[in-house]
């Protein structure tokens, strides 16, 4: 077991994005097509956060075109170049599903005031 833990710790980043349950963050992500790599933008709120260590992982939630999509990010990822956080939501929640549901404004997380 402590070789597993050993290795993991290799793979751990340095600095950790400081991302909480209802904020709207800009994950930059890389991403590879054939043989170029570009950087890709996405921006949305946190609507969740699951694990520990290496494994750990948050779903970012945007609406585009009318179409709710989810990404699940791992943190400690080499792909996710960064992760910016835009604006601090104020919840009472761990887990944001409930969104999944609402539509309009009623989908919005209200902004914390820091």
């Amino acid at each position: 077991m402590d070789a597993l833990k050993l290795i993991s710790q290799d793979s751990l980043k340095e600095e950790v994005p400081a991302v909480e349950i209802g904020d709207t963050v800009k994950v930059a992500v890389r991403i590879r097509e054939g043989e170029k790599s570009r950087i890709q933008n996405f921006e949305g709120t946190v609507i969740a956060r699951k694990g520990s260590g290496v494994s750990e992982t948050f779903t970012v939630r945007r609406v585009s075109y009318g179409v709710g999509v989810e990404r699940v990010f791992p943190i400690h990822s080499p792909n996710v170049e960064s992760v910016q956080v835009v604006r601090h939501g104020r919840v009472r929640r761990s887990k944001l599903y409930y969104l999944r549901d609402r539509v309009g404004k009623a989908a919005k997380v209200k902004e914390q005031i820091r």
